[in-house]
């Protein structure tokens, strides 16, 4: 994949996440892609990209991380009742 082609696609995600403010592993499935790849675009990649949205993203992420606990594993749950 070109590096023009990784650039929007991380953008994209960028914009996706600050919109919507949903998880890694929504965006994940929303773009096809994995959570690993998600994250990595948006934590790593972005910043050198466009720092301003990565500043934005960064918000979101940090958030989600601080919630995660109080979420209780429900997007754990909802993928193992999926595949019954």
């Amino acid at each position: 994949m070109s590096r023009e082609v990784n650039e929007k696609r991380i953008t994209k995600e960028a914009l996706y996440m600050i919109k919507t403010k949903e998880t890694v592993r929504e965006l994940a499935t929303v773009f096809h892609v994995s959570k690993s790849t998600i994250h990595k675009d948006l934590h790593d990649r972005l910043k050198s990209i466009d720092y301003n949205l990565y500043i934005e993203v960064d918000k979101i992420l940090k958030y989600h991380a601080q919630i995660r606990h109080l979420r209780g594993g429900e997007s754990t749950k909802q993928k193992y009742l999926k595949k019954q």
